[in-house]
């Protein structure tokens, strides 16, 4: 069924779309979450009367995002797309994490309606800025009657919350969607689907711990040359209960890195494994002694194995 409200809800967590520099030309010696959500709205001619609700739920350098802010922002979106007359959701959030929370609310919301992140790899007083745009094109997905699931727009392309990764540290069109491919365009303000919108079962925001002191611990490690088992020693010995082991190739690792993190898994740990490499699976074989994460990036494995474990 095709959503058929009209309004829009922007919750804004800071990042550098809100990030000020003391100099316009200064793309990179700014800081994040500075300006406030209403402003950034004020900037953008085209939404000047358009049907938006803005709220302010953090104002943080996405690079800090932890879980208190995630389940904040979990409740949030959950308590707007309760509301009728709300066509979806609008997150502003920092580049460097936005691949996790996207994952995070699309794993424990699964939502019918749209939740749409974006970002800027430029402040707000960049010369050239790439905010404004970003988040026009967000509320037309947003208010996309055939839109549902978590997705992310930057530069133009509509990215689905499972493939969604930054690829660029510093290019204004930092982000992809792998193997995948983007969702859709969106293209002088019209959308342009070009496969499935992200789809799902909810974990549930009301399963989630209300202390985040609760929510068990899980580290990424990597193999590489030379790697040991000495990280995941410590992680067992520090009461970490899962590990991402970031794996080279189809997820190969370390006769000494897996020698540790066997006897990790034997004593209780859980473990996934995934690959370093920015593309492709990790493809499971009958013998594995170690599950794969399948076709997820680390820091996706990360919060799936968090969501297992709770």
């Amino acid at each position: 069924m095709q959503n058929t409200a009209d309004k829009v809800v922007i919750l804004a967590t800071g990042g550098t779309i809100a990030g000020k520099a003391s100099t316009p030309g200064d793309n990179i010696g700014y800081v994040a979450g500075q300006v406030g959500v209403s402003d950034l709205v004020a900037e953008i001619p085209a939404l000047a009367d358009a049907a938006l609700e803005t709220e302010q739920v953090a104002q943080i350098d996405s690079k800090d995002m932890g879980f208190a802010l995630w389940l904040a922002l979990a409740q949030r979106i959950a308590h707007h797309l309760a509301r009728p007359e709300v066509a979806g959701i609008v997150v502003t959030h920092g580049t460097d994490t936005l691949e996790e929370t996207a994952y995070f609310l699309q794993r424990v919301l699964a939502p019918a309606k749209p939740v749409v992140l974006t970002a800027a790899m430029r402040p707000a007083t960049a010369l050239l800025r790439d905010g404004p745009q970003n988040l026009l094109d967000a509320v037309t997905v947003a208010r996309e009657p055939s839109a549902r699931g978590v997705t992310a727009v930057l530069a133009g392309a509509t990215h689905g919350a499972f493939d969604v990764r930054k690829l660029h540290s510093y290019r204004v069109d930092a982000f992809g969607s792998g193997d995948a491919g983007v969702t859709a365009r969106v293209e002088e303000g019209r959308v342009r689907k070009l496969r499935d919108w992200p789809q799902g079962t909810a974990f549930g925001v009301d399963r989630l711990p209300p202390d985040v002191a609760d929510w068990p611990q899980v580290e990424i490690v990597t193999s590489h040359a030379g790697a040991s088992g000495a990280l995941v020693r410590l992680a067992v010995a520090a009461g970490v209960r899962g590990l991402v082991v970031a794996g080279t190739g189809n997820g190969t690792l370390h006769h000494a890195l897996e020698a540790a993190l066997l006897q990790a898994q034997r004593d209780g740990l859980k473990v996934l494994r995934s690959t370093r490499c920015l593309d492709g699976p990790v493809l499971a074989r009958p013998d594995d002694l170690l599950p794969s994460a399948g076709t997820l990036t680390p820091v996706q494995a990360r919060i799936e194995l968090l969501l297992q474990l709770l």
